[in-house]
């Protein structure tokens, strides 16, 4: 990003200056090594064959020269896919396909080999799933323009982007680049591996299974073409995987920019543009990535931060009978993961708010696991309580959540002993985003 918020434009590289890659290159001890390390790092979910990735090695490594020699002589084909249906804060379900272990390692080294390929030609408004490049800087470009004057957005919503992708169209667009026939072949062939569902298999004629570690890098390929269009026409974007939002001047400009590029999206590309959720309103109006834009700056909506809050809820219900050890240690990886995304766009008295309101949370579940009078009231003289508090608030017939708000409990409950036990700190978490070197 140059100092002004817009992004620095890219050389142009000739195709002949394209590295060449062979299914040589892929299947290289260095590769799948360096691929291995980035599967076992990433954990993941077993497959159909229920082999782990900690159990993989041994299981693998004696028929590895096999393998590798069905691969280079053409005759291997990818096992299929596991389904997984995620829910979605839309509504819905978004559809996951899981690879064994063993076909994701060879999808990483693919990965790794192609993407030296193709990423030096992407364009500067490409943001998903590349080297060096995030969400925020997506969201930063278009704060950029809409401080330039560019308040209304062409919003495009892809219909179903990686269930719908054309093999014939994405195969030609790595052919410009790739010549080598073996990694082609593969490539098709994990295309239309299939899935299976409820133990039976369907196959594949259209899409990219999502949850694979090629399906990124195969996105953004096809959708390059619409970055170049929308570059040759001067148009101020940013995208990030199907994620495509353009800034314009004026509601006519912005309804005859949707017109068009839907246009070349479903005739160029043969992908599906949804009408309904596609608009073109004032960025005001809309969200992008999960963020909202609002006096020339951008913050969390506010259907992330419940869906936050509702998460929270979950993991310190009363009625979840597991350790608090192991509670603290949930909310601890989903807090730091939601603040690690969303705290660029909160506010401070929001964070302090939500610290509040977690704190009391975690009171109410120590109170529901001390459950009988005599505990609560040995328990908070151990935390140092005065014996006729103690006893006054043990013996209250008050419920959970009021009793976590009690003067008792919180003299018992300090925040500092919280902070020992485990639980993590929004408003910590949201100073060291925004001051990190006052953090220190």
């Amino acid at each position: 990003m140059n100092p002004t918020g817009g992004a620095t434009s890219r050389p142009v590289i000739e195709p002949s200056s394209f590295p060449i890659c062979t299914l040589v290159d892929v299947l290289s001890t260095k590769n799948i090594q360096s691929a291995w390390k980035q599967v076992k790092a990433n954990h993941g979910a077993p497959g159909i064959d229920g082999m782990s990735v900690e159990s993989f090695p041994a299981l693998v490594r004696p028929k590895w020269k096999d393998i590798k020699q069905q691969i280079l002589a053409g005759v291997y084909f990818p096992q299929p896919s596991k389904r997984v249906e995620i829910p979605k804060a839309s509504g819905g379900v978004r559809l996951l396909g899981i690879p064994n272990v063993q076909e994701r390692l060879l999808q990483q080294a693919i990965n790794q080999v192609l993407t030296p390929v193709f990423d030096p030609t992407f364009s500067s408004h490409s943001f998903g799933f590349r080297p060096r490049r995030s969400a925020h800087q997506a969201i930063e470009e278009i704060l950029h323009w809409y401080q330039q004057g560019y308040r209304i957005a062409v919003d495009i919503d892809l219909e179903k982007f990686f269930d719908t992708v054309s093999h014939r169209v994405l195969m030609s667009r790595i052919s410009r680049r790739v010549q080598d026939e073996g990694i082609l072949q593969l490539i098709r062939r994990y295309l239309r591996s299939g899935t299976v569902v409820n133990g039976r298999l369907n196959q594949t004629r259209l899409g990219v299974p999502q949850g694979s570690p090629l399906s990124p890098l195969l996105s953004n390929i096809l959708l390059d073409d619409l970055d170049k269009e929308l570059e040759k026409r001067g148009h101020k974007f940013a995208r990030y995987a199907d994620d495509v939002m353009i800034l314009v001047k004026s509601q006519r400009a912005g309804e005859r920019v949707m017109q068009s590029i839907t246009r070349f999206l479903e005739k160029k590309l043969k992908v599906k543009v949804n009408r309904e959720k596609s608009k073109v309103a004032p960025l005001e109006e809309r969200t992008f990535l999960g963020f909202c834009f609002q006096r020339k700056r951008f913050w969390a909506t506010e259907k992330s931060v419940q869906k936050f809050k509702q998460r929270i809820r979950e993991l310190s219900s009363r009625s979840w009978g597991i350790s608090m050890e192991r509670r603290l240690k949930s909310l601890k990886e989903y807090i730091q993961g939601w603040m690690g995304y969303y705290a660029v766009g909160l506010k401070y008295d929001s964070a302090v708010e939500l610290d509040h309101w977690l704190r009391r949370r975690i009171r109410m579940c120590y109170w529901k696991q001390w459950k009988r009078p005599r505990t609560r009231i040995r328990e908070l003289l151990k935390l140092g309580v005065s014996k006729s508090q103690a006893i006054m608030v043990g013996l209250s017939r008050k419920g959970y959540w009021k009793l976590s708000k009690t003067l008792s409990t919180n003299m018992g409950l300090t925040n500092l002993y919280l902070e020992k036990q485990g639980l993590v700190s929004i408003r910590q978490l949201w100073i060291k985003c925004h001051y990190p070197v006052t953090a220190r």
